[in-house]
């Protein structure tokens, strides 16, 4: 078994914590409280890195190991999100196609609400079918911030609470 190391970064949507086995990033998890950012360890280097190039508006894809865990049908979600192009938006309809099962509707927001690697795995450019900005673990207020980042989403009205 890998040993978790784990380190904090500072974005413009708040402190993540992430989380990475000897094999890749295990999660990426928004929290509501500042750390004092401390040593980071090897394995997380580079994601820091590709997350503050993100974030700077210099990386549009990332090339970051990930070790996921989750369920067969999960991480065929997640690997359909890798899938969604930067600036690009999909719906939980448009996503349920792509695995081949649009009736699995909220089986897919469900995997898609447990993704574990928030940026990473693309989970903020999945909305709601009328276009509106549905369900984010990370709150509604960072997907709008990440899509518009992203220039996906650029009509402010859309968004609701």
């Amino acid at each position: 078994m890998n040993a978790i190391q784990r380190a904090f970064l500072e974005t413009p949507i708040g402190f993540v914590e992430i989380n990475c086995t000897g094999k890749g990033i295990r999660s990426i998890d928004f929290i509501n409280f500042k750390v004092k950012v401390k040593r980071t360890p090897a394995c997380l280097k580079d994601c820091k890195d590709q997350l503050r190039e993100y974030f700077g508006g210099k990386r549009k894809q990332f090339t970051i190991p990930l070790d996921l865990e989750g369920t067969p049908f999960q991480l065929k979600i997640w690997n359909e999100l890798l899938k969604v192009p930067y600036g690009t938006t999909i719906t939980y309809l448009e996503l349920a196609k792509r695995i081949g099962d649009e009736k699995a509707l909220r089986a897919v927001g469900g995997a898609n609400a447990n993704n574990p690697a928030s940026i990473l795995v693309p989970c903020h450019r999945v909305i709601g079918m009328d276009g509106k900005l549905v369900g984010y673990a990370g709150g509604l207020w960072r997907k709008k911030w990440l899509l518009e980042h992203e220039y996906a989403f650029a009509q402010r009205d859309l968004f609701y609470e």
